[in-house]
């Protein structure tokens, strides 16, 4: 397949870039972990993310609700945020703000046995309405008095994860959820009146849309604060299994932009909601942290079709996850397992790193936006240019790009190459026989193969500029940057007499 792309000096496009907004982190008390902090500051080097959200804030592993009783005297509650403050302070020294995420319930006061995971996440109403309240109110007074009032009342609070799931929500009990809201925005205003507050962070699925309009029209009758609506976003079919691995197809990026389209229109459709921020909290491929599809070119792909979208349809979204320490569905037991980070263990960079990396860092005036490419014109009259080549299902070909600049004098094009071949550090452990235990010789081999390959490009001088041709693998990803090729040669430096140019 061949693509032609003539950029002209009046040429402009809508594109709304927001991929640095939030990244996702799984269970937050996983960033007590040594290896999480080491991946999220490699990916944070190149990103650069301003959020993070993550599962997991009052469950027991947090230790934030605490019960004395006999042999240790009368029964008492009380607070520790000692693995509190580590986190958040964690988060903020790689300059990542909270996106709190409300939830799950410490056992103690849980209403049922009822638990999500291996690591049990007491996904329940409180047994007692009070206690929870308590609970999120004296949190907040902690924060505020560790990082300040006016920081942590500009950090996004949402309340609760997917309710519309039975396994985070006992039965999916729409009415216990919606009163649960009620008594935790109450209380996070208690606290803090100027913080934005939402919900009801659903995922896909049949009745998802109605979830979000019953979730409006309650809150519109109880007069309660909504700032923002969050829901979540994939693209996997219907999956098949084999062991504990889950394998679908994938929905071409259109769908899901419509199905987040949906969900902005019921938001605007109520007048007193109309026009509010609506935040993709989570978004990826596969909903399961063992679909290889994560591991893959074609994530990196699927990525990149739906950071030129998203902004069209969300105020804000995060990718699920930033890295592979993740344990939903138990500790993972190799460096390749189709978790949902960008970055496997042992700091391995995955494609879909570099998906984040390019889209983050392009900076300037839109001049083209298409299903290959988003191009833009910087602030130094420079041009960038974040292209790909998906292929998802069917044929597979090349895609053969020719593009136009219109720039003039001698120019240089930097390009950042990510595919089958010079960006897979997958496929290289495949062929090393996918060892489950890494050497340090093996683990320094497949960080390497997992950075892009970077050369640079002579453009061709035409009439109309700068000409760059680039072919394309199926599913590869590329950042092209145009920059002046003028310089001061030293004298007698011939670098062709060596090299026969």
């Amino acid at each position: 397949m061949r693509k032609d792309i003539v950029i002209r000096p009046g040429d402009r496009a809508a594109f709304r870039n927001l991929a640095d907004y939030c990244v996702g982190t799984g269970r937050v008390d996983l960033a007590l972990h040594r290896e999480y902090q080491d991946q999220m500051a490699a990916v944070q080097k190149e990103c650069r993310f301003r959020h993070v959200r993550g599962h997991g804030l009052f469950s027991d592993q947090m230790g934030i609700w605490q019960e004395w009783g006999p042999p240790f005297g009368e029964k008492q509650q009380g607070y520790c945020f000692t693995y509190l403050d580590r986190v958040v302070d964690a988060w903020l020294e790689n300059g990542l703000e909270p996106f709190l995420e409300l939830g799950f319930m410490p056992e103690k006061l849980s209403s049922s046995d009822h638990t999500l995971f291996y690591w049990k996440a007491h996904t329940v109403p409180p047994k007692d309405p009070e206690a929870w309240c308590a609970l999120v109110r004296e949190t907040l007074k902690h924060l505020v008095h560790r990082y300040g009032r006016e920081k942590v009342e500009a950090w996004p609070c949402e309340i609760w994860n997917e309710p519309n799931l039975p396994g985070f929500w006992e039965n999916a009990d729409k009415p216990k959820y919606l009163e649960l809201y009620r008594i935790t925005v109450n209380a996070v205003r208690d606290v803090l009146p100027g913080m934005r507050v939402g919900g009801p962070a659903i995922c896909g699925g049949e009745g998802s849309q109605q979830w979000i309009a019953d979730f409006l029209a309650f809150c519109r009758d109880e007069k309660l604060p909504v700032d923002f609506v969050t829901r979540h976003a994939y693209l996997g079919q219907p999956p098949e299994r084999k062991g504990r691995y889950l394998y679908h197809r994938m929905n071409d990026p259109e769908v899901l932009i419509a199905e987040m389209q949906e969900s902005r229109d019921i938001i605007d459709s109520y007048p007193e909601f109309r026009g509010i921020p609506m935040y993709i909290t989570e978004f990826n491929t596969s909903y399961h942290p063992f679909c290889p599809i994560h591991d893959t070119n074609l994530n990196a792909a699927l990525t990149a079709a739906l950071l030129a979208r998203l902004g069209d349809v969300a105020d804000g979204y995060s990718y699920w996850t930033f890295g592979d320490v993740f344990e939903e569905q138990g500790i993972p037991t190799r460096p390749f397992h189709g978790g949902f980070g960008m970055m496997a263990n042992g700091l391995i960079p995955k494609p879909t790193l570099w998906a984040f990396a390019f889209f983050t860092n392009l900076r300037g005036e839109c001049v083209r936006r298409d299903e290959h490419s988003v191009i833009v014109r910087r602030e130094d009259g420079g041009y960038e240019a974040v292209l790909w080549n998906l292929c998802n299902g069917g044929e597979k070909e090349n895609l053969e790009l020719a593009l136009t600049l219109p720039v003039e004098g001698k120019t240089a094009a930097l390009l950042d190459l990510v595919d089958g071949e010079c960006c897979n550090p997958l496929a290289c452990w495949h062929r090393m026989g996918e060892p489950a235990d890494l050497t340090a010789e093996q683990t320094a081999f497949l960080r390497a193969a997992g950075q892009p390959a970077r050369k640079v490009l002579i453009p061709e001088n035409s009439g109309e500029g700068a000409k760059i041709t680039l072919s394309l693998q199926p599913n590869a990803l590329a950042r092209i940057r145009v920059v002046p090729a003028a310089g001061t040669p030293d004298p007698g430096y011939e670098y062709g007499w060596y090299c026969g140019e």
